[in-house]
């Protein structure tokens, strides 16, 4: 089954996690210990969602061992720059209570400030030396970022976090990542960014979108879960958020059917080459220099 995926070091990394952007810290505790109570093994947070800390207390909260949890946050630009970005893996570690990493990853390639962010990838390739990380990554890089870190840095990053749904399945991320044995991981893997509201490209919603729907009836699931097992049948990495315990379980309920190949070829086909969330091009000099605290 395709519960696990190879990184291109050789880590295995569960392949359904549960996100926690936009879970609010006084809840997210709660909700990380049910993941991990009904069976989830990969959380991914990040220093900018302001809840790391509430993440380790959920994991403590679980009862289940640090080792079979796979661990993965992001650094925040802000602390862009080699010792501003190995610092912040002392930040990471200290909210969330354990001694290393298994995946550390940029959250976004900042062009207008770029050099730091190259400084930001060789702190990440001491820190996977050193072994206080298992694995490195990147978040939100387009084509002509990954050409230009891999032409600087000596590691090939192990996952690219990008924006992948079925109305927005960015085929060309995913052929240059695949050239390079880099997992894609979806964040918004069920089009949370088509009802969430309050960004500046808003798509239809990708749950009452007529194909999907129909695809779920057939199968007796949810229209969530469709797009989950979309996700996971095409070898990708799926991070779904919710803080509802109903929900956080009916997602992880994905390994038990299977998509035809003519569903997934009719999920792959909703693509509307329109991005939801931030144009990661933009300069977003406001939002970069956000401070992410040292507690």
């Amino acid at each position: 089954m395709d519960t696990d995926l190879t990184l291109n070091n050789g880590v295995v990394m569960p392949a359904l996690g549960l996100g926690v952007f936009q879970s609010p810290p006084d809840e997210t505790a709660a909700a990380v210990s049910t993941a991990l109570g009904i069976g989830y093994r990969l959380i991914d947070t990040a220093a900018a969602y302001g809840n790391e800390r509430q993440v380790g207390e959920g994991l403590r909260q679980s009862g289940v061992d640090r080792d079979e949890v796979f661990l993965e946050t992001k650094v925040w630009v802000s602390d862009y720059g080699y010792d501003r970005t190995r610092h912040a893996w002392e930040k990471a570690v200290r909210k969330l209570g354990v001694e290393h990493l298994d995946l550390l990853i940029l959250h976004t390639p900042a062009p207008p400030r770029f050099e730091q962010t190259i400084e930001a990838y060789r702190a990440l390739e001491s820190l996977l030396a050193e072994g206080k990380v298992r694995a490195i990554g990147v978040s939100n890089f387009m084509p002509h970022h990954l050409a230009e870190l891999l032409a600087r840095t000596e590691v090939v990053p192990a996952l690219n976090q990008i924006e992948l749904h079925p109305l927005f399945t960015q085929p060309e991320v995913q052929k240059v990542d695949a050239e390079h044995g880099i997992v894609d991981q979806a964040w918004s893997p069920i089009g949370g960014i088509t009802f969430y509201g309050g960004y500046e490209n808003p798509l239809p919603s990708a749950l009452e979108d007529p194909t999907i729907r129909g695809i779920a009836e057939r199968h007796g699931r949810t229209a969530a879960q469709v797009m989950l097992r979309w996700q996971l049948q095409r070898g990708r990495s799926a991070i779904p958020k919710s803080v509802d315990p109903q929900r956080i379980a009916e997602n992880f309920a994905v390994f038990d059917f299977d998509l035809t190949a003519d569903e997934l070829a009719s999920l792959d086909s909703l693509d509307t080459g329109r991005r939801g969330g931030p144009d990661p091009d933009l300069d977003r000099t406001e939002h970069f220099d956000r401070a992410i605290p040292e507690d």
